[in-house]
Formats: structure tokens, C-alpha cells, sequence
């Protein structure tokens, strides 16, 4: 079989995960794209963000546009970065991670293989040819794939692949975000945890999911300046619930002064109970 074929055959195993992903994640807003297709989506890539300071601020300035359409609030420049960074982080950590936690399979998706639509916010990934697996994966036997010996070397790859992803976007919007280099590695820590453990609830499958993150991130591991660091709540019934506190910060408390999200610094442990029994 040729090389090409065989590339392909990586790719359709790529967007077959993808699509299940997208299919069970409702929060997930992302397209398929078929590999090689001309259409790849409307938008801008991660590529272009780096190097075109024009797109930079066109995917700030439409977040700024969907934070007042959704909460009547005009959104100071640095914290639309990192809503919108917020956003991207978790969606491509994600679609890395989801893949892995599904299939034990981790994709490195490239800059170029992710656009997105400025207008709607959905993004568009094609599937590339990248991919590392166990060496009892049939995938394995694909041209190209790398091999990992045991699990800890594939949490290893899926770490850096969502690393090698981010690094240098981060590097494009921390003059914008106005926040140092820590600050923004610790958002993408977090939503590379939360992505996981979002899946896991969807799934029904919480604890394990838990058990995975606190796997992938027993503790900090360069760049990621914090683990997963899971504890548990118990409410009035007896149960326990997992939560952690975030390490970065997505600013939504900015905009909902109110509404700080459970895991952040902000929120209480008598608020995250009165929000789990409420």
C-alpha cells in the first residue's frame, strides 16, 4: 500500500474520534472537515493569529462583540483575550484529550488544521495525519504513527502535544492579555483538566475521568505550572463531589461578578456546596 493511502487511512481514524467527540459534547462547537478537502472553514487559523496582528485583533474584538450580545457588558480588551483564549484553549485541548481518554489514541493537531469562524464561533478541524498510540493499537501499524511504550509515555505526548499547540499563540497574545507567561500556562492547565472532566460527566463516567486527569497532571509538569489537584465536597447527603480550584484565571468574573465559576479562587467552598445542593 502507498504512503498516501496509509495517511489517509490516519486521518479518517482522526475524524471518525472527532466526530464522536462533537457528537457527545454539546458544548463542543466544532466541524469535521474531511481530510484534503478544499473547504477547511470560514475563519482564521492559530497560524494566522501568530503571525497577523490584523487577525489577533479581529478574534479579540469579536469576542468583546459575543460578550456584550450574550451579558450587555463591554469587556475590557485584555479580558476578551482571554475569554476567546478561554475558549480556544479548552476546545483544542479537547479534541487532543478526548481522543486520548476515548481511544488512548493522541492526535497532535497542527495550527493550520484548526480555523476558526470569527462570526459564529464554531470552529472547523481537519484531521491530519499525526498520531501516537500503544503498541497494541492496530494503529500502530500505520506509516507515521509514533509508538509509546506504556501509558505514562502517551499522557507524556498528549501533554506536549497540546503544549506544542498552544505555545505559540500564548506568545502572540500576552501583550494583549496583559498577563504573564504563568498566568496564561495556567489556564490551558486548567482546560486541558476541565476538558477531561467535562467528557467524564457527559459520559456518566465522572470519577474515572477524574482519576485520568489527576494522571495526565499528577503535578506540575513544565509547562503546566499545576496539577489537576482534585479534592471533594460532601453535601448534606452524604455524597462527595469532586472540584478543584483553578490555577489560571478566564476572567468570566469580570463580566458576572456574581457568577464566578465554581472553580475559581473567588468561590468559596460554602458557595460550591450551596451551588451543589441548591
Amino acid at each position: 500500500m502507498s504512503l498516501a493511502p496509509m495517511t489517509t487511512a490516519v486521518a479518517h481514524t482522526l475524524g471518525d474520534v472527532y466526530a464522536r467527540l462533537t457528537g457527545l459534547c454539546e458544548a463542543l462547537s466544532v466541524r469535521v472537515a474531511e481530510h484534503g478537502a478544499a473547504d477547511a472553514g470560514a475563519g482564521v487559523s492559530a497560524a494566522e493569529l501568530v503571525k497577523d496582528g490584523a487577525a489577533l485583533d479581529a478574534f479579540v474584538a469579536a469576542e468583546t462583540a459575543r460578550i456584550q450580545d450574550r451579558h450587555g457588558v463591554v469587556a475590557r480588551r485584555h479580558v476578551a483575550a482571554s475569554r476567546a483564549l478561554h475558549d480556544y484553549a479548552w476546545s483544542v485541548s479537547l479534541l487532543m484529550s478526548g481522543a486520548w481518554y476515548l481511544e488512548r489514541r493522541v492526535p497532535r493537531i497542527r495550527p493550520d488544521d484548526l480555523r476558526l469562524d470569527l462570526a459564529t464561533a464554531e470552529f472547523t478541524v481537519t484531521p491530519g495525519s499525526d498520531l501516537a498510540c500503544l503498541a497494541d493499537d492496530p494503529a500502530a501499524a500505520l506509516p507515521g504513527v509514533l509508538t509509546a511504550p506504556h501509558e505514562d509515555a502517551l499522557r507524556a505526548e498528549l501533554r506536549a502535544a497540546v503544549a506544542d499547540h498552544m505555545a505559540p499563540l500564548l506568545d502572540a497574545i500576552v501583550p494583549v492579555a496583559r498577563r504573564g507567561s504563568r498566568a496564561l500556562w495556567g489556564m490551558v492547565s486548567d482546560d486541558l483538566v476541565s476538558g477531561i472532566w467535562y467528557l467524564g460527566r457527559v459520559l456518566g463516567r465522572e470519577d474515572e475521568a477524574v482519576r485520568a486527569a489527576g494522571r495526565l497532571l499528577p503535578s506540575a509538569v513544565a509547562p503546566y505550572p499545576s496539577g489537576a489537584d482534585f479534592r471533594h465536597l460532601t453535601t448534606a447527603d452524604g455524597r462527595r463531589h469532586p472540584t478543584r480550584t483553578r490555577a489560571g484565571c478566564c476572567m468570566y468574573y469580570t463580566i458576572r461578578p456574581d457568577e464566578a465559576c465554581a472553580t475559581c479562587p473567588r468561590t468559596c467552598d460554602a458557595e460550591r456546596l450551596r451551588r451543589l445542593e441548591g
